[in-house]
């Protein structure tokens, strides 16, 4: 019996990455004056490195150490994650979040029909507040477990993040189904045993998705029909809990 489903949060419920959170660590270096750019392409190849810290290390160790200010690196990663998370809320706050087709209406869906929801995502809480926004009143409220940001040590692909939010929801994986947009995190959640929606996007299209229980571009809305891309059979329109429901009965049967 399906009794929950879990979120990840960036490419997942919202379109944030190349127009939200890129913008965002290009505005933080150009305010502390360094001559760094994250371009389209570029951020897709970052994007293997989970987590905002975690891509600022990996791109000043790894991908251009000529460009690695002197000084402590840690504190000066720190200060960049700092005051890019606090652009990106602003760029969100101001802009508005672009929630990813079918979002809106599975969540109501979902808790029409009694089904719990919970986040289990890398972005810090304090960007989930566009989300939470966009959502609509008392959004926060839908979700019974937050997982986010650095509660955890480990951040995807490692499970450790789903396995809090199976914690807080008192279930196991069993009883859940998972929504993620990368192979990062489709590793993360089937890592917890979690059978897991994929809904790609331009970034995660060509990433090894074979995984997942269903792979489509997105959930569906009516005028705007989703497309299977790989995984189980299934020819309808729009995800909804009935699809759900029998999905998670077949990975049952695996």
């Amino acid at each position: 019996m399906l009794k929950a489903l879990i979120f990840d949060v960036d490419g997942t419920l919202a379109d944030t990455e190349r127009d939200g959170h890129r913008v965002a660590f290009n505005r933080a270096f150009a305010e502390q004056g360094l001559p760094i750019v994250w371009d389209e392409a570029l951020y897709g190849r970052l994007l293997a490195i989970t987590g905002g810290k975690e891509r600022l290390l990996h791109f000043f160790t790894d991908v251009r150490p000529d460009l690695r200010p002197s000084g402590d690196l840690s504190a000066l990663i720190r200060h960049l994650h700092a005051r890019k998370t606090t652009l990106y809320s602003d760029l969100l706050n101001t802009e508005g979040v672009p929630l990813r087709p079918g979002v809106r209406r599975l969540l109501a869906e979902a808790r029409d029909r009694g089904l719990v929801l919970a986040i289990a995502t890398t972005t810090t809480e304090k960007n989930l507040e566009p989300i939470w926004a966009a959502l609509g009143p008392g959004a926060r409220g839908w979700f019974h477990t937050v997982g986010a940001g650095d509660c955890v040590a480990a951040k995807k692909p490692a499970p450790d993040i789903y396995e809090y939010a199976l914690a807080g929801l008192g279930l196991s994986a069993r009883d859940c189904l998972a929504f993620e947009d990368s192979e990062n995190g489709l590793r993360a959640a089937t890592g917890a045993g979690l059978c897991t929606v994929v809904t790609v996007t331009d970034y995660t299209r060509a990433q090894d998705l074979s995984a997942a229980a269903l792979v489509v571009d997105h959930l569906g809305d009516p005028g705007a029909p989703a497309t299977r891309l790989s995984g189980a059979a299934w020819t309808g329109r729009q995800i909804d809990v009935d699809t759900l429901m029998a999905l998670r009965a077949s990975c049952g049967a695996r």
